[in-house]
Formats: structure tokens, sequence, C-alpha cells
């Protein structure tokens, strides 16, 4: 393997790549804050709300200086340390009360349209995951679980502490296993209403308490299509930062063929012969069907299984 060879499948996915140290074991000691706080090479990511502000006149126009953040009104007190790159600078992830006035020249716009339209490096869409998934988190977990008393951000942001019980909470991942089940020569696609007309993708689903990814898998396609499961395959991870989930990509395959559909949860499910895949993947459906893009790790998933055959 060469040096620049990626490690595993998983930095195939979109928003996987993601270049910072994040120095776990020193986010607990106050002077690595304060130092990172006054790197002159810090920067920061903002976002208002679930959207991450651009500065469209900068070659890196989603990164801030930190004085230019705190001007924009970002409390860096509350900042995420996200961790340091490759050499040594900072980088942060901070969220903005309102809208930058007009005459900022700023936008905000969707994450999900920023890395479709890739207009940022790939090894920058994991570092604004990771600040969006981190930013949500805090802005839903203001109050203790424990007492309702209001908690305050600890450890560079990846803890928040009670001072009225004295609880400690930390960050939550959501498992989603996502699954391409096969059937021979054929795949198990779906849409759910909310796709755009002729979008079809694997089946997924929240891995719930006390379950194995694999019984995910074969739990989720049964309720879902009425396909029963066999042999199930882990193929890669993404991470999904809306807010934050780790999409766990499978391949199975299947031990019955006839299709039931959950309607509460999808609007059609079929079976696509490769070929007809294949001509989805390439966008020359004859009648217009398509799978997802690049950036989901759905489109990883079919890929693999087309290329397998």
């Amino acid at each position: 393997m060469s040096a620049d060879a990626p490690l595993d499948r998983s930095r195939f996915n979109g928003f996987s790549v993601n270049p910072l140290d994040r120095r776990s074991e020193k986010r607990g000691d106050p002077a690595v804050l304060a130092g990172a706080l006054a790197d002159a090479r810090a920067a920061a990511f903002l976002f208002v709300g679930d959207q991450i502000v651009l500065d469209p006149t900068t070659a890196g126009l989603a990164l801030f200086d930190l004085a230019r953040a705190r001007r924009l009104g970002a409390d860096l007190a509350e900042a995420i340390l996200l961790g340091w790159l490759p050499d040594g600078a900072p980088r942060f992830a901070a969220g903005l009360p309102a809208a930058p006035a007009a005459e900022e020249g700023l936008v905000a716009t969707d994450l999900r349209s920023l890395a479709l339209e890739g207009r940022i490096e790939d090894d920058g869409f994991g570092q604004v995951a990771q600040g969006r998934s981190m930013l949500a988190w805090h802005a839903r977990h203001g109050f203790c679980a424990n007492c309702g008393s209001r908690t305050v951000p600890a450890i560079g942001g990846y803890r928040r502490d009670c001072p009225a019980c004295e609880a400690q909470h930390f960050p939550r991942v959501d498992p989603v296993s996502i699954m391409l089940i096969s059937d021979g020569d054929r795949a198990l696609l779906g849409r759910q209403p909310r796709f755009k007309t002729g979008s079809y993708s694997c089946l997924a689903g929240f891995v719930e308490p006390g379950e194995t990814v694999e019984d995910a898998v074969r739990r989720e396609t049964f309720e879902e299509a009425g396909i029963r499961v066999g042999r199930v395959r882990y193929h890669s991870s993404q991470p999904w930062p809306f807010p934050s989930s780790l999409m766990l990509g499978c391949l199975g395959e299947a031990v019955s063929t006839e299709i039931t559909i959950d309607h509460a949860e999808l609007e059609d499910c079929r079976w696509f012969p490769r070929a007809e895949v294949r001509a989805m993947l390439a966008g020359t459906h004859p009648d217009g069907l398509y799978c997802p893009p690049k950036l989901a790790i759905a489109r990883m998933l079919v890929e693999a299984w087309v290329v397998a055959g």
C-alpha cells in the first residue's frame, strides 16, 4: 500500500476525510484550550443554526480568523475545539446568534448543498461535519437530563456539566444501518416520498438498543420491504451530520424475494437487475431513474455491488 492510499473504504464516503488531530486526551487541560485560542493560525467554521457561513471573496471561504469571528458575534467561550491540522493550526466551530449583516458580504448555506457543489476541499467536509454535529448537540442539550438545571460546556466543548447535580453529559452519535440487499443479479432499492422524483436508494434505519448492526439490517429490511435477509457483511461507514449519525454501510443477501412495502416508510421498493442499476448510476436510465450522488454512502454501496458482478 502506498503512503497516499486510503486505509479503508470509508475514506471514499462524503464527510469522512478529516485531517484534524483531535488530541482528546488534552481537552481537559485549560492551558491547551487557552493556547489554541491565542494561536495566530487559529480559525473557525461559523454556523447560524443548521447553516454554515461562507465568505465567497476568500480562498478559504468557510474559515474565519478568530478576531473576525468575534466581530461577527461568535462567543468563543462556547466554541468547539475541533482539533489541530498537521501543521499545528487549531480549528474551531462556533455559532452566531443571527445571520451576518448584508454589508458583510457573507452567505449562509445548507451543508448538503455545499458538499454537493464541491465548493471546499474534500478534507474540509469532515471538519465542517464534525463542527455541525457538535453544535447541534449543544443546541439540544442545554439542560441537564438528570435534574433540569442549565448545563455549561467543558473540555473544549466535548462535555456539558451540570453545576447543580454534577452530572456530566457527552455528545451522542446515532448509529444507522444502511444496506444494499441483493438477490443474485438483482438489488433491492426503495424510495421515500420526500425523495426527488426518480431517485432510488438503499434501505436504512436506526440501530436499536441491544441490537447488532447485522440484526438491524435484517429487521429494517423486513419491516420496510418484507424481505428476509441472511448473510450480512460490513462495507464502510460515514459520518452524517444531520444532525449526528454514523451510517454503517452493509451488503446483505436476501433469503426471500416477495416484497411487501410498508407505505408508512416507503413510497416504492423494487428489485432492479444489475444492468438497470448500471444505467441508473450512469444517468442513462430510459425512465430517468437514478441513484444517490457520490456524497452519500448509499452510492458507494450500490457501486460496490455493481462492480462485484
